[in-house]
């Protein structure tokens, strides 16, 4: 019987946890960029989520400075996001384009996915048409969050569980939209390192 509960309690939380990974608010404006996807490391601190370890490290340089560990991500797991709702945490390397620290999972680190490389492809296989591929490219030239409307998808970012239930995240269970997602100890220890503009590389 208490199996048979557990469980219950384990997918219902699911439920909840899985129902939305977007913030409330979106500031779209960010610094300019210093550095394209290919460009050396930055000097400041910058984030690595290692998809294969399960952990987002916060990086200086080639040298890891804080360890974050049993993250969860999208409830597709982690690869070359293809489109809006196929619950794939995309691999990459975006930039932090804004920050709410109100969102629903107490923390929402917002993300500027989808990228210029995510565009070209979808432009090569005609999953956007040109206008769409100008807007996102547009937004990452200028310094702005690229538009979070297109078939793409958007809304991708860093959070914690918030008031969700964290029997879920701790079950190691991979239960987001497409988010990477901490308990909320983590996110409220990570926070201090996060500034907009900063580079975060999904792998």
């Amino acid at each position: 019987m208490w199996k048979f509960g557990k469980r219950l309690i384990l997918i219902g939380g699911l439920a909840w946890l899985v129902s939305a990974c977007a913030p409330t608010s979106v500031d779209s404006t960010i610094p300019p960029p210093v550095a394209a996807n290919n460009a050396a490391l930055p000097a400041g601190p910058w984030l690595l989520v290692d998809t294969k370890a399960d952990a987002l490290i916060v990086m200086q340089g080639n040298r890891p400075i804080e360890s974050f560990r049993q993250i969860a991500v999208g409830s597709s797991g982690a690869g070359l996001k293809f489109k809006r709702g196929d619950n794939k945490t995309p691999l990459g390397v975006f930039r932090v384009g804004w920050i709410n620290d109100h969102s629903r999972f107490k923390t929402f680190i917002g993300l500027d996915y989808p990228n210029p490389d995510y565009a070209e492809q979808a432009l090569r296989e005609r999953r956007i048409d040109a206008l769409t591929y100008e807007r996102i490219r547009a937004a990452w030239i200028t310094g702005r969050t690229p538009p979070q409307d297109t078939p793409l998808g958007g809304q991708i970012g860093i959070h914690g569980v918030g008031a969700g239930n964290p029997v879920v995240h701790s079950a190691g269970i991979d239960w987001t939209s497409g988010c990477i997602a901490l308990d909320n100890r983590q996110i409220e220890a990570l926070r201090p390192w996060v500034k907009l503009g900063m580079r975060v590389e999904i792998r």
